[in-house]
């Protein structure tokens, strides 16, 4: 399952979101678990913001070798699972391929499926999507130039909704490559990092 997430910069939260789906494959031993990130209005080629890369390794994830990519259609294309970090966003990528909009989500909407429901798979979560109630925006706030502690509460926010649905998902789902024969889409391991446990502990998630 290959996952792309999306926020407007490309250097805090969909950087945090790639980096601890990563290191969650790595955990987790999902090989087939694959993660990526782009923005909208990226700040092409720039690294992490450093309070996003502090979060990142707080989260017990590893932030180097990052540089920020536009979102592009090819990169929704090759993607399983589409998450973007505010409904804008989640419709902004949506639109910009065919087809997409079935597995585009906001992070937590995705999540609040799978909770409620049960759903197992990115066709499931499709499914549920219009038979729930919500009540409020299901957006995650852009923590640029605020301060270290707003970093760290969106960076539990994305750990704290990503880490439950990717070890619902992932075991269920084909891989990007069994999805997309012929393709030839070669896919980047995953960057073993430091153990998620002790935050998975503290959060208590499963």
């Amino acid at each position: 399952m290959h996952v792309l997430f999306v926020c407007n910069g490309n250097v805090c939260r969909s950087v945090i979101a790639e980096r601890v789906a990563r290191a969650v494959a790595a955990e987790h031993r999902l090989p087939g678990l694959t993660a990526e990130s782009a923005g909208t209005r990226a700040l092409v080629g720039f690294p992490v913001e450093p309070l996003a890369a502090q979060t990142i390794t707080g989260l017990g994830a590893d932030p180097a070798g990052f540089r920020a990519r536009k979102l592009k259609p090819e990169m929704i294309d090759r993607a399983d699972l589409v998450l973007a970090m505010t409904e804008q966003l989640r419709d902004q990528a949506a639109a910009l391929a065919f087809g997409a909009a079935p597995r585009t989500f906001t992070l937590l909407e995705a999540h609040r499926i799978a909770k409620v429901t049960g759903a197992r798979t990115i066709a499931e979560l499709h499914r549920s999507r219009d038979n729930l109630s919500l009540v409020g925006r299901e957006n995650i706030a852009d923590p640029v130039g605020l301060s270290e502690a707003a970093f760290c509460e969106v960076g539990d926010r994305i750990a704290e909704a990503l880490v439950p649905l990717l070890l619902a998902l992932a075991p269920h789902e084909p891989t990007h490559r069994e999805n997309e024969r012929g393709r030839g889409l070669v896919m980047r391991p995953a960057v073993r990092s430091a153990p998620l446990a002790s935050f998975l502990a503290a959060q208590h998630i499963r």
